[in-house]
């Protein structure tokens, strides 16, 4: 049988990504070498437990790959331990959470309005939300974390975990201040690095490992791989609980999931290799490059911008525009999306702001004047509408 329905729509969809100009940070173009695994045969193969230890026949090869994965990506990211199973970020933040936290315990996360992530302690709503107390840390008037406030709420409140990540923060994390900081109160760290992970890996930007007991982070953002994710156990989590990688494990499996989707672990392995090269190191370069002037030609261009050190930035385009903003944006063929701006008085609704970001079109092969000439449209658009 060919679907012709499914046929056509997926043919409007690879137009429609290539025609138009995109700028949501979370969205990126895997190589074709990552969608050959991921549309491999891989799919038919049921594969619960873990390499070695599995509960179906006929794993031999699985397991080849799984540890593949797992050894390229240890490689890279300097971590102890490496689960490569996780579906995705959210499963794979709420298998940390129960691995490590008892019902109630409080958990320490970045607001979601000032760019957090629902799964870091969103109340009431989310699986944290709903099982752990939630005390949540703020920014500041620019956008930034004060450190010095930071440390005196979790010196009072004293959580369990600090979830350290965010979806729209345009500044370099500090995991050496967080580590210290969650050590004055024993708590457990826990770096979720889903949007930077390219960044770290390509050394655009500091990377956690020595600082924090646990990394987490999808790989089809600024990595540039399949929607998945993966947990990493730092050397500082071994040393706090000789058992973590194993509680880690058992968490992600049987306690939130049962087979492996093993295409997306053999998309991940590519991956990998693809960032353990100069060129994904060249690329991550020059994401940062290209955010930056676009920041600054959008200021130029009259707009204020919050950010950036790192690959996104968040734009105050008035006082509940965003998403009529983001909406004009898409129909000028520029594809973002509305955001919360720093103590937005509009609310999440009807944000004030659009969140904006270069990994997509770098990889297209964008440069610094392509983005010039960008923020001069964009600024156009932006103020007529």
């Amino acid at each position: 049988m060919i679907d012709k329905k499914i046929r056509d729509l997926i043919k409007k969809e690879e137009e429609r990504q290539e025609k138009l100009v995109h700028l949501i940070p979370s969205e990126n173009f895997a190589s074709e070498e990552v969608r050959m695994a991921l549309g491999s045969c891989l799919t038919n193969k049921y594969a619960e437990g873990y390499p070695g230890r599995r509960y179906y026949q006929g794993n031999g090869f699985i397991d080849e790959i799984e540890n593949l994965a797992i050894e390229r990506g240890k490689k890279i990211l300097g971590v102890e331990h490496l689960n490569v199973q996780p579906y995705s970020g959210s499963p794979a933040n709420s298998a940390i959470q129960m691995a490590l936290l008892e019902r109630e315990d409080k958990i320490c996360g970045l607001k979601l309005s000032a760019g957090g992530h629902l799964t870091h302690g969103h109340p009431k709503i989310t699986f944290s939300g709903k099982f752990f107390e939630n005390v949540q840390y703020d920014v500041e008037e620019d956008g930034r974390i004060d450190y010095k406030k930071l440390e005196e709420f979790v010196l009072k409140e004293k959580p369990k975990m600090i979830m350290v990540g965010t979806t729209a923060y345009p500044w370099i994390l500090d995991f050496k201040k967080f580590g210290e900081i969650g050590d004055k109160v024993g708590a457990w760290v826990v770096a979720d690095v889903s949007h930077i992970i390219g960044l770290i890996v390509g050394g655009v930007h500091p990377s956690p490992v020595d600082y924090v007991h646990v990394i987490m982070s999808t790989t089809h953002k600024s990595l540039r791989g399949p929607r998945g994710a993966f947990i990493g156990v730092t050397k500082k989590g071994l040393e706090k609980d000789p058992e973590l990688s194993s509680k880690i494990d058992k968490a992600v499996f049987p306690g939130l999931q049962g087979g492996p989707h093993e295409n997306n672990i053999a998309a991940m392995a590519v991956c990998f290799a693809e960032a353990d090269t100069q060129n994904f190191r060249d690329y991550a370069t020059q994401v940062v490059k290209n955010a930056k002037v676009l920041a600054e030609a959008l200021k130029k261009n009259g707009l204020k911008v919050f950010g950036t050190e790192n690959h996104l930035m968040v734009v105050d385009v008035g006082k509940g525009r965003g998403k009529e903003v983001a909406v004009r944006l898409e129909e000028e063929g520029i594809v973002c999306n509305a955001n919360t701006v720093p103590h937005d008085k509009a609310g999440p609704f009807r944000p004030s702001g659009i969140r904006i970001g270069t990994p997509a079109m770098t990889t297209k092969g964008w440069k610094e004047k392509e983005f010039e000439d960008l923020a001069k449209r964009m600024a156009k658009i932006i103020k007529v509408n």
